[in-house]
């Protein structure tokens, strides 16, 4: 176990665009290929910490990647202290506008940061957090996107039976509303009682086509409805939430923790789902939780499973995690869902290693 401060060396940043099995196609577009940016956080003492972040889309790459080497230098130097750094990097930054690709940067040297914090004290992420290595549920996002009504219901179930999940996510947001039902109800009636089911917009809608949508989908037995209008249209969303049962999901676009604190003050949400890379790292995820927990509102995370797992078993209002397969390629030990639930591994830091066979075959090099 290190107890001595460790000292920051260096952050080495790679891109690569790496398969995905089942490729995205939302009503927000198509994702052939999962554009990551791997971060290994170096200290003087040989402990390193790594993380990776989402670029949305290849031309992003290298400016995310320019974005944390110009961190790297602002920190080099400094006491391996997570929360201290991302303050640092965030008032040194302001000026440049924090979210966007500066925001993932940043977050992403958080996540890293306390990694290598975790790895340093031999423990997993959740121990060092205060929690426990224990399990999470966990539902399969990794599939059920818009494509052809009489293909869902099979994909529905080999969805479940891939780690015997207790829900599925499908997408919406067809031109047809009436396309969408078809889908919703071909999935519902594939799956047993027992089995939830979500559906996702992803920012499609108006606030009136969202609300007339919404009505007709009451009644089916969904768990919730997920960013139906534009992320920040929280007036928008307090008329959905107001107008339906079904509860309302948004929050993995908030980017930090005011915006958060806005939705709630304007009764705009049922369920918050931050993504750790958008709310500011490991570090805006506590803070977030703690707002959660503070307004009784359950708190299920988007994308990075290998992280989200960490997070949930220390957030008191833990409510789903979102399983998603995109970094599996280039990781050592992909997360696995077993019975419905992910089971945090009791390996010191988040559990991200390189697979470097798989990161040199699915290297960008400029």
């Amino acid at each position: 176990m290190q107890n001595a401060p460790l000292t920051i060396q260096g952050i080495q940043a790679r891109p690569v665009l790496v398969p995905i099995r089942r490729p995205p196609r939302s009503a927000s577009g198509a994702i052939p290929m999962a554009p990551l940016v791997l971060i290994d956080l170096l200290t003087a003492e040989g402990i390193s910490g790594r993380a990776y972040v989402f670029a949305f889309t290849p031309w992003a790459l290298a400016p995310i990647v320019a974005c944390i080497e110009a961190a790297a230098e602002i920190i080099r130097g400094q006491p391996l202290a997570p929360l201290d750094l991302t303050a640092m990097l965030q008032a040194r930054l302001r000026l440049m506008d924090t979210p966007g690709l500066v925001g993932i940067a940043i977050a992403g040297v958080d996540m890293a940061a306390w990694d290598a914090q975790a790895r340093a004290q031999q423990l997993p992420l959740a121990r060092l957090l205060g929690g426990n290595t224990t399990s999470v549920r966990a539902y399969n996002s990794c599939g059920l996107w818009i494509g052809p009504v009489e293909a869902l219901a099979d994909e529905a179930q080999e969805l479940v039976s891939e780690g015997d999940f207790g829900a599925v996510k499908l997408r919406l947001g067809r031109a047809d509303s009436k396309a969408d039902l078809e889908a919703v109800h071909a999935v519902r009636a594939r799956l047993d009682s027992a089995t939830e089911l979500m559906v996702d917009y992803n920012q499609s809608l108006d606030t009136n086509a969202a609300i007339a949508r919404g009505r007709q989908l009451e009644g089916v037995g969904l768990s919730w409805i997920e960013e139906p209008i534009a992320h920040d249209n929280y007036a928008g969303y307090t008329k959905i939430k107001a107008a339906l049962t079904t509860p309302i999901q948004t929050g993995e676009n908030l980017l930090d923790t005011r915006k958060f604190a806005q939705a709630i003050a304007l009764d705009s949400l049922d369920y918050v789902m931050p993504d750790v890379q958008r709310i500011g790292g490991v570090s805006g995820w506590l803070r977030a939780a703690a707002i959660a927990q503070a307004h009784d509102i359950n708190m299920s995370s988007h994308l990075f499973p290998e992280f989200s797992q960490h997070l949930l078993a220390v957030t008191p209002t833990a409510h789903w995690l979102e399983y998603m397969d995109w970094a599996n390629p280039i990781l050592q030990n992909p997360v696995k869902v077993i019975d419905g639930h992910a089971h945090i591994p009791d390996t010191a830091g988040a559990g991200v290693d390189w697979d470097e066979d798989a990161v040199a075959r699915y290297l960008v090099t400029p």
